[in-house]
């Protein structure tokens, strides 16, 4: 009968230990990144072929927003202007060996309704982070640098989303 009750106990135990982490993420306000509300349905995409084009149609389409050629039949007008990488040194060592960089990344894009023959002003998304540097990892940190520059393209890619959806709803 003791064995039963030590492994009730722990198995309580444990049932109590998950409860209370579930209640703790809950709390925090702890959200899975889900689909955005975006208030169109039909959306034309023009302008120059960017880095992030594929991700943003592919968003588009994973939100349920359609996009359309004709820029007649859509509710807004996107034209991607430009995209830019950016990396500057932020520290040296003693010896004057770069120990940091700053990466950023860069994209300008503007929006009309089609019943307007004229665009809003061009607005320019940017996205940045740091990247520790050391000559003795140069291949790993060359594969960091590859990867933390798709972190700040996706990103880019959510954040043209949010602006795209506030513009619609004024």
């Amino acid at each position: 009968m003791q064995y039963f009750n030590a492994g009730f106990n722990q198995n309580m135990m444990r049932y109590v230990g998950v409860f209370l982490l579930l209640i703790t993420v809950a709390a925090c306000g702890f959200k899975l990144r889900g689909t955005e509300m975006i208030s169109f349905q039909k959306i034309h995409i023009q302008g120059a072929k960017l880095s992030i084009s594929q991700d943003l149609i592919q968003s588009f389409k994973s939100n349920g927003v359609e996009i359309v050629s004709n820029p007649d039949a859509a509710e807004i007008i996107l034209d991607l202007i430009s995209e830019r990488n950016q990396k500057t040194i932020l520290s040296l060592s003693g010896r004057g060996l770069v120990r940091e960089f700053e990466l950023r990344y860069f994209v300008e894009f503007r929006t009309r309704n089609p019943k307007s023959a004229l665009f809003d002003d061009p607005q320019i998304v940017e996205q940045r982070t740091d990247l520790s540097f050391s000559d003795d990892a140069l291949l790993g940190k060359g594969a960091e640098e590859q990867r933390l520059n798709t972190d700040m393209q996706k990103n880019a890619v959510r954040e043209i989303i949010r602006r795209l959806s506030a513009i619609s709803r004024q």
